[in-house]
């Protein structure tokens, strides 16, 4: 079995901490082996879900401009051997005959451009008076979470139902002033991972509830951690910052793969045990949380 790209539930990243790590920009975006597979599932999300994977606010589309920009020059420098430039298009090489992002289609919103171009997420969030918002998002894989709800919202008001994270936390005051600090040339990155019973990308607030249902079985094949990779960078020109997200997802199974399984698997198991109850049902973990923990633990050791 393959292993993991990323096992942040190692202990790696705690969950329900912000866990920011200085990103090297050389490896800002991570094309791999499945890139033909995932643009194609935000192309059939895109043509049957529009509304609920894309939003823009009107004065947003030169920051969206500058965040193509950013892609297209990353993507054709960074991974020749995948993309490369003809004309005012990118040509993404996948095996059958190639892929082409037009760059300068004023029919196509420039973010939709970008989000053509590579397997993450990308959001744009804005400083105001009242702090920092959601001004455009072309967000084809969330992980149990609606953006048109989030939408126009204050960084606070979007992390309101995440336990400590809401107004007036810590948490909240934190990320507020990491936002503000971000420079162009330091950006950065942090995992987030949670728990599902299948390894769909597009996963849409309306799949959340009850993340491990009551009739799912918890086999280690068949239960599967879904990662998220998730990078903030300052765009130079605007000064809006550029969230991006990327999905990995890998059965539980997989930790077996691991040269230290039974030493990943115990911290594992021990993270899941000690959410607390709000944590554990924020996560859809609530019930089932315990099973899994002893399931991790006897299949990845001995």
């Amino acid at each position: 079995m393959t292993q993991p790209a990323y096992t942040p539930y190692d202990g790696s990243a705690r969950l329900f901490t912000i866990g920011l790590g200085q990103l090297d920009p050389d490896r800002w975006l991570e094309p791999d082996d499945e890139l033909e597979r995932y643009l194609a599932e935000k192309e059939r999300v895109l043509a049957q879900h529009r509304d609920q994977v894309f939003v823009e606010e009107d004065g947003t589309r030169e920051a969206q401009a500058e965040v193509l920009d950013l892609v297209a020059g990353f993507v054709t420098r960074r991974h020749p051997q995948r993309y490369r430039r003809d004309g005012e298009a990118i040509v993404i090489e996948n095996g059958a005959g190639g892929r082409k992002v037009r760059l300068d289609d004023p029919g196509v919103s420039p973010l939709l451009a970008a989000g053509a171009l590579v397997q993450d997420d990308l959001v744009v969030m804005r400083r105001r008076d009242t702090g920092w918002h959601l001004v455009a998002g072309y967000v084809s894989f969330p992980s149990s979470w609606s953006l048109p709800e989030k939408f126009g919202r204050r960084m606070e008001d979007i992390h309101a139902p995440v336990p400590d994270f809401g107004d007036g936390s810590r948490n909240a005051a934190l990320i507020n002033r990491m936002f503000d600090n971000l420079q162009v040339e330091r950006p950065v990155f942090r995992f987030n991972w949670s728990i599902n019973p299948d390894a769909d990308l597009y996963y849409p607030a309306s799949k959340a509830h009850g993340a491990l249902p009551s009739g799912h079985d918890l086999a280690l094949e068949r239960t599967f951690a879904r990662v998220e990779r998730q990078t903030l960078r300052r765009l130079p020109a605007s000064g809006d910052i550029l969230f991006t997200i990327r999905i990995y997802n890998d059965p539980l199974a997989a930790v077996r793969s691991l040269p230290n399984a039974a030493e990943v698997a115990e911290t594992f198991a021990s993270q899941l045990e000690e959410l607390t109850d709000p944590q554990a049902a924020y996560k859809g973990l609530i019930d089932r949380r315990t099973a899994l923990a002893k399931l991790l633990r006897s299949h990845t050791t001995g």
